[in-house]
Order: structure tokens, then C-alpha cells, then sequence
């Protein structure tokens, strides 16, 4: 059953970018039939040109959104690399690449943190507006007790912060706005298939998307700057 969204202001906006990945096109299809926003974008390399790796075409999208006129009122970042075809992560220090590293901040990390950066300022200044960036639980250093996948865990960290940060510049001039990092769980997806399930059983997108939705339908003001996991509790930096 889809979750209706009922804390947001009338009509808006909701925008998610990533919307071709598994998690990310399940949002997007939720948000078109919860009935909580006059309209529902998603955005992605493949289908908008949309690069996280290129800030102008990021720019690009900003001002095509900011376009439509309509009021911003949710924008979800469901993009995230843990592996392709010639990168996987690292079991050991012996296998750190500069070249891994980098462009995993570069997805994981940098990329969000610029799409923030112009699109944040599109959050309407009074109401409830929510920014939130698919993190990851890896990327709690407190919760590290495994080790391993080195670049993929430092990467979702420094995107918590970057989030974290950019909450508390939010709150200065949209007190009712939100800015937050989601943990979705063990998402059934072609991210984390190669891996299997880790102990915990994997959820269908459609599942997952659900359970995200409600969360942020509860998000308050006080919680803005929080990396929550997908019971909406708060996770160790």
C-alpha cells in the first residue's frame, strides 16, 4: 500500500534524483501515487543527462526545476556506487586505488553535497521542505566493526557531514526545512546484490521506498542535520 504523504504543505513539488536506480525509481513511482505533492520529477544520467561528476549539468537541472514555477518541497539524492565492472570494494588496505577512492567521493560524496548546493536554495522559505541523501549504515564510524569496503564507508561519512553541515546553514534562513542522510537497509538492488544479504534479508525497492516515504512524511524540524536508518532512529556518527 503506498504511503500517503499528509505532513507537507498543499501541492509542490517533489524531486528525485537518481530515479533510474532501483531505489530511486521506486520512490519516485510512490511519491506519483501518495497524493502529496502537484508534482513529481526524477532525474537521472541516463534518461536527463543529469552527471553527479558534472556540476553543470546539476546547475542545469536546478534552474529547469526552478522553471516549473511550483514550490520545492522535496528533493531525495537515491544515487550511491559501490562497485561497476572495474571497481569493487576493498577487502584490505593492500587494494586502496587512488583512482577507486576518488571516484567514489566523487558519486558518494561530492556529488550530493553540489546537488545540495543548488537545489537547497530552491527549499521555500516557510513550511515544511525536506532534503535527504541515501547514505549508508557503513558509513557510521562508530557502528564499524567489520572493517573493509574502505572507500565506499568514507565516502557516505563525509556525506553525512557534508548533509550535517549544510543543515545548520538551512535552519538559518528555512527554519521548517529538514536536511537529512537515509540508511535504506538491505535493499534488493543490482548495488548490493553482489554481496548478498549480510544477515539481514534484503527488501524489495517498492518496500523500501515505502518505508523511506513514511519517514520523511514524520521528519521534523529537530531532527534536521540526523543520519537516520530506515526505522527513523538515529545512527552513531
Amino acid at each position: 500500500m503506498t504511503h500517503e504523504m499528509q505532513s507537507f504543505p498543499p501541492g509542490g513539488l517533489a524531486l528525485v534524483i537518481g530515479a533510474s536506480g532501483g531505489i530511486g525509481q521506486a520512490m519516485r513511482q510512490e511519491l506519483e501515487t501518495s497524493g502529496g505533492f502537484e508534482q513529481v520529477l526524477g532525474l537521472s544520467r541516463s534518461a536527463d543527462d543529469l552527471d553527479l561528476t558534472d556540476e553543470a549539468s546539476i546547475a542545469r537541472a536546478a534552474a529547469a526545476v526552478a522553471a516549473t514555477g511550483r514550490a520545492v518541497r522535496l528533493v531525495v539524492v537515491a544515487t550511491g556506487l559501490l562497485h561497476d565492472g572495474t571497481m569493487q570494494p576493498e577487502k584490505s588496505w593492500r587494494q586502496l586505488d587512488y583512482d577507486g577512492l576518488a571516484r567514489s567521493f566523487a558519486v558518494n560524496a561530492i556529488g550530493p553535497a553540489l546537488v545540495g548546493k543548488h537545489f537547497l536554495p530552491l527549499l521555500p522559505r516557510e513550511g515544511k521542505a525536506v532534503f535527504a541523501a541515501l547514505s549508508a549504515k557503513v558509513g557510521s564510524i562508530g557502528d564499524n566493526h567489520l572493517g573493509g569496503w574502505y572507500g565506499y564507508r568514507a565516502a557516505k561519512a563525509a556525506l553525512n557531514q557534508l548533509v550535517h553541515t549544510a543543515s545548520i546553514e538551512l535552519r538559518r534562513t528555512r527554519p521548517d526545512a529538514i536536511c537529512v542522510t537515509l540508511h535504506p537497509g538491505t535493499v534488493a538492488t543490482s548495488l548490493s546484490a553482489p554481496f548478498g544479504a549480510a544477515g539481514h534479508e534484503p527488501v524489495e525497492p517498492a518496500a523500501a521506498a515505502r518505508r523511506l516515504l513514511g519517514i520523511i512524511d514524520e521528519l521534523r524540524p529537530i531532527q534536521s542535520g540526523l543520519l537516520l536508518d530506515h526505522t527513523g532512529l538515529p545512527l552513531p556518527w
